[in-house]
């Protein structure tokens, strides 16, 4: 089934449609970004400073909060980042470009470091286990929307510096906020799918232990009955309900992953399917996988890295023993779980981080400037492309 035309696939509007001006705001996204990213370091730096001022408790892992110094440092970083933002939309030296770049290297990872508790969030919420920490979810908040804003600052202003548009990365000379090219529909190249399917495999330890425990089995010396006992007291209303028909709620969030991992790696996952009713054939948003992807892989490879690594070198005695929590009783059981979750949440993550990659490469859409004339016309389009799949 072909795809639909539309204003944003390069089509001109018909007259007195309001669709492009109400989409003018995000083909205009590189000259407003940076004074976005400066409010937002001007609103973080001053929730940052009332939280320390005022003593609040800002969880950043379980059982451990931010200490006043270290939310001082971080408004302080905000500001210069912010500050940063909005030196890009004027010309500079050399040493004010390499002062800018110094900023964003330094305050890019920082803030996406501080954005990895948004998977377990997103658990707790969606099972509705409710949220431990109000402050702690409104720090991982802060901390995403900077690193996003501060990832298409650097991008804009990267493509500004080699001559590009700062939109599409490819160099023109017409106006960069005018409608886009799509590429057709496409799958992700087999060595893509194969490295993909490989880092999936990483679930499968914890998410078959976790299988065992709500099916009534035992493993790693620990019953079902008592995996009931510890869970159940915390345990939401969706969460008992899953577990009553043997399947664990993280292991259904671990599926909602692996559905968009696939189609970040399809043509499906660029143009809606049949089974979508109303929006069958109609061309995907590019950024409706593309967000929730950057946003729970990354938070999710660099949490399970860290748990990977740790378990080997609790096991050997370079670092300290985990104390065991119900419902384990030994050391070596909490290890070997560590480490089940370890390769879970990396094998999630860099799976994530490698599949809407691809996507991003494969659906990267460039302005109708870019093109050589005579631009393609819809019906040319139609008959030298093939139309992209619209079902499995």
């Amino acid at each position: 089934m072909a795809v639909p035309t539309s204003p944003e696939a390069g089509v001109a509007p018909r007259p007195g449609t309001a669709r492009p001006e109400r989409m003018l705001w995000r083909r205009r996204w590189p000259v407003w970004a940076p004074t976005a990213a400066a409010l937002w370091g001007a609103l973080y730096a001053a929730v940052e400073i009332a939280w320390a001022a005022t003593h609040t408790t800002v969880q950043w892992k379980e059982h451990a909060a931010y200490a006043p110094g270290v939310q001082l440092s971080l408004a302080a970083l905000a500001v210069l980042a912010g500050a940063a933002c909005l030196a890009t939309t004027r010309p500079l030296a050399r040493a004010g470009r390499a002062a800018v770049a110094t900023a964003l290297i330094v305050a890019l990872p920082l803030f996406a470091v501080g954005m990895s508790g948004l998977p377990l969030y997103f658990v707790t919420l969606v099972t509705l286990s409710g949220v431990e920490s109000a402050t702690g979810l409104a720090q991982v908040l802060l901390n995403t929307a900077g690193a996003a804003l501060l990832l298409l600052v650097a991008l804009s202003h990267r493509r500004r510096l080699r001559g590009d548009c700062p939109r599409c990365a490819r160099p023109h000379t017409g106006a960069d906020d005018g409608p886009l090219a799509h590429p057709a529909a496409s799958r992700a190249p087999r060595r893509t799918r194969a490295a993909v399917y490989l880092l999936m495999c990483g679930l499968l330890p914890w998410a078959g232990v976790k299988t065992v425990w709500t099916l009534g089995g035992d493993v790693l010396g620990v019953s079902a009955e008592e995996w009931q006992q510890a869970i159940s007291p915390d345990a939401s209303g969706p969460t008992k309900a899953a577990a009553a028909v043997g399947i664990d709620i993280t292991v259904l969030a671990a599926l909602v992953g692996i559905f968009l991992l696939l189609g970040l790696l399809y043509a499906w996952g660029q143009v809606f399917p049949r089974w979508t009713l109303v929006l069958s054939g109609r061309r995907v948003p590019r950024l409706l996988p593309l967000v929730p992807a950057w946003l729970t892989g990354l938070p999710l490879a660099l949490y399970g890295c860290v748990l990977t690594v740790m378990a080997p070198l609790i096991a050997v005695g370079v670092l300290p023993p985990f104390e065991p929590v119900a419902p384990f009783t030994a050391t070596s059981q909490m290890t070997w779980m560590v480490e089940f979750g370890g390769l879970a949440f990396a094998g999630l993550g860099i799976g994530l981080i490698v599949a809407a990659r691809s996507y991003g490469t494969r659906t990267h859409p460039v302005c109708h400037s870019a093109l050589e004339p005579p631009y393609p016309t819809p019906a040319a389009t139609a008959t030298s492309s093939p139309a992209p799949p619209a079902s499995f």
